[in-house]
């Protein structure tokens, strides 16, 4: 809605303290070819505009060769060819956004939501308070009476200009220092001129003044400001989650056997690392000697443990489960597979941080046109009528009655309203925007483990086993952590279990138990059977005796969901990191247009690139951890309730039920909202062409303005409560949507 977003300039550390050139260098990645790559934080950067700036300045560096700037996380990623450091710093500082070195601060405090909430419940306050005394002058209160009311009012509203008021002072203020205009400059310059010439008429005893349009115009506008500020910080959190999962050290073993706990960015290839039970890889590393079982979840999103021994080569990430090991690191941690997945979700949402609305293309000729109409309006009036009085009051309305209220209000509360419908249906809107960017999906991708099935693995030839065998099955099983065992263990006192003296679980193989002389094994079959069979097998003796079927099951309404995005979206596809026969099994199933097996977090971004670089905009769905970039990448992305922390944050929507009937809902819920918007929007235009004609002829007052300008974002509200309708939601999940004719259709 505006350039500048609050209180940049007041933040702590931004333009006290610059980094040196010494300090940037050090910071910056060798890339190798005699390219090198910096990342800085610009807390100053909150526009298209402000990306704009910053890039195509930086680009004209010598030797730069591009320059990126990241809105979520409101950083600037630099690369330069050669040793020498172009002068980044100096040039970020010029253009007034002095830069910091980066560090993760998401776990303090929001000041500028602190900032923002206060700055709105002060000039809600005072609005509502002034209009109040407003009605007491409009009733007919004259003489002392109006000007105590007027006084009262002057005294109300000066805390909503200090504290609300500031905020835009502030940006005004430093867009203008350094040779620029933005939205704020208008809205600083109203209010004030509406304040100062009302204190003039109340000193006067004058009729009329204007404070309740200061107070209501700062009302409106930081409604939408706070929105856009809480979306912005949930698309920052994926990032910064992904970022926690890698550890902050390693134990070192030196030569002599010493143990020597470092920091991970010291780890270097060749050392040798011990990872217990419990902690996760913190670099890329081969094991040198034990056995485990690693959760690869963030590796290739399958939830079934991986059974790894000496020889392994194992990734920066993943979980080791159940034995300690010894590893040989092979990369450090800032080319690891983690640091890899954290840059390929930076990359994807600078991307995605293009994306503009129509209001904010319109709102970087709001600034100029409006100061000059309300310039030529004074000139006019002044040289018309030679009162300077009148002539201000004038453009003062014209100012005031151009606010960008329904403007910056058309898109955001379009947005709350759907998301409090899609909530009452169990989905959660992550990101305001992906409303917008659902509706222009041209290719569905799904993950298969824990999205198109429920990552469960259930046993499905239960009733072929003896229960005898089922039993003592479910009583090793009942012993361990694994997907697998646990499936097992649910059919636990289904028959009768011998005794056993010991019960053990070996990482990687399975469980082992002892009764007497007898050895009881369930696990791997060639290790329990003794044999080259494949499955898991319980064995006495060495013999198996027999073998456990799983299955992974679909999703409630996952055939009926791909028929509908087929119907309404086009081409559905499924990237796995599970085998082929696992993927091929669930394809056939849902009839899907493609699918590939195997994957790398990596490929499956590159498959998306691909689609999109064809024209089509992909909506991602997909759970694992290993899927938050290719969700970050995607156009819009959901994710399920079930899955990994960093794939909810980096996804746009989270579903909290099993039916995939959440993914076509979401996209007639967001369809229906971009139709309000869009009216919304064409309703604020029309406002403005109908309304600022009116106030230049002179037939408005400071005091019509705010009332046409409220009125304007009180009809922009209205229609977008249209979507409180029990109608716009039950249609989309009964009768009237694609998705029931493609449920009726699966049956």
């Amino acid at each position: 809605m505006s350039c500048c977003a609050p209180g940049t300039e007041d933040l702590a550390g931004v333009g006290s303290i610059l980094p040196s050139d010494d300090e940037v260098a050090f910071a910056a990645r060798d890339l190798g070819e005699g390219m090198h790559q910096v990342e800085l934080s610009v807390p100053g950067v909150h526009c298209a505009a402000c990306i704009q700036s910053v890039e195509n300045s930086l680009r004209k560096l010598d030797t730069v060769e591009s320059a990126r700037v990241n809105l979520s996380t409101r950083r600037v990623s630099v690369r330069w060819r050669g040793d020498q450091l172009p002068p980044i710093v100096g040039t970020l500082a010029r253009l007034g956004y002095p830069p910091n070195l980066f560090d993760d601060n998401s776990g303090q405090k929001d000041k500028t939501l602190t900032q923002l909430l206060v700055a709105l419940g002060v000039s809600g306050f005072a609005a509502g308070n002034i209009m109040l005394l407003s009605v007491s002058v409009w009733s007919g209160a004259e003489g002392a009476t109006r000007d105590l009311f007027h006084w009262v009012s002057a005294l109300i509203v000066l805390p909503a200009m200090v504290l609300a008021g500031g905020i835009y002072y502030r940006s005004a203020w430093s867009a203008l220092r350094h040779g620029r205009m933005n939205m704020d400059v208008p809205i600083a310059v109203g209010i004030t001129m509406a304040y100062a010439l009302s204190i003039y008429d109340t000193i006067h005893s004058g009729s009329h003044a204007y404070f309740d349009a200061s107070a209501t115009l700062l009302f409106f506008l930081l409604i939408g400001r706070t929105l856009d500020h809480v979306m912005r910080n949930k698309a920052r959190a994926a990032v910064a989650g992904l970022a926690r999962l890698a550890p902050r050290g390693a134990l070192v073993l030196g030569a002599d056997g010493s143990r020597d706990y470092r920091p991970v960015n010291e780890v270097e290839p060749g050392m040798q690392l011990l990872v217990a039970a419990g902690e996760r890889i913190p670099v890329d590393a081969r094991i040198l000697s034990g056995t485990s079982d690693l959760d690869c979840s963030l590796v290739n999103g399958e939830s079934a443990p991986q059974a790894v021994s000496v020889g392994s080569q194992i990734q920066a990430g993943a979980l080791n489960l159940t034995g300690p090991l010894t590893l040989e690191a092979t990369a450090t941690a800032s080319s690891s597979f983690l640091a890899e997945m954290v840059r390929l979700m930076e990359a994807a949402e600078g991307g995605r941080a293009r994306y503009r609305r129509i209001a904010d293309r319109v709102a970087t000729l709001y600034s100029p046109v409006v100061h000059l109409a309300a310039l030529f309006t004074f000139i006019g009036w002044v040289i018309l009528t030679g009162d300077w009085h009148h002539s201000a009051t004038i453009a003062i309305a014209v100012l005031i009655i151009t606010c960008p209220c329904a403007l910056g209000l058309a898109v955001p509360i379009v947005q709350i309203m759907a998301a409090r419908r899609l909530y009452e249906n169990g989905i959660m809107v992550r990101d305001g925007a992906a409303l917008e960017r659902m509706t222009e999906a041209g290719a569905v991708i799904f993950d298969k483990t824990g999205t198109l099935t429920l990552g469960q693995p259930v046993l499905v030839n239960a009733s072929e086993i003896a229960p005898e065998h089922m039993e003592v099955a479910a009583s090793l099983a009942a012993s361990s952590r694994h997907p697998m065992s646990q499936a097992i263990a649910a059919y636990r006192g289904f028959g009768a279990a011998p005794e056993f003296d010991a019960i053990e679980e070996l990482p990687g193989f399975g469980m082992e138990a002892r009764s007497g002389a007898d050895v009881w094994r369930l696990g791997r079959a060639g290790w329990a059977g003794n044999g080259n069979e494949e499955g898991t097998v319980l064995a006495f003796n060495g013999k198996a005796l027999t073998t456990f079927n799983f299955q992974d099951r679909l999703r409630t309404d996952a055939r009926a969901t791909v028929a509908a995005l087929k119907t309404a979206i086009g081409p559905v596809e499924m990237l796995s990191g599970d085998t082929q026969a696992a993927c091929a099994r669930v394809a056939a199933e849902l009839q899907l247009d493609a699918w590939q097996s195997g994957l790398l977090p990596a490929e499956k971004v590159g498959r998306i690139e691909e689609l999109q670089a064809a024209g089509r905009n992909v909506l991602m769905v997909g759970d694992g951890l290993n899927d938050a970039p290719a969700l970050s990448a995607a156009h819009v992305s959901m994710a399920p309730a079930t899955a990994a922390d960093i794939g909810r944050n980096a996804a746009d929507f989270v579903f909290l039920r099993d039916s995939l009937k959440a993914v076509p809902l979401t996209l007639e819920v967001s369809r229906r909202a971009a139709r309000l918007i869009r009216q919304n929007l064409y309703f604020a235009f029309a406002y403005n062409v109908v309304a600022v004609p009116i106030a230049l002829l002179g037939y408005v007052t400071p005091l019509v303005a705010a009332i046409a300008m409220s009125g304007s974002s009180i009809v922009v509200i209205g229609n977008a409560l249209r979507l409180r309708s029990p109608a716009s939601i039950e249609d989309v999940s009964a009768s009237s949507s694609t998705f029931t004719r493609a449920a009726e259709a699966s049956r």
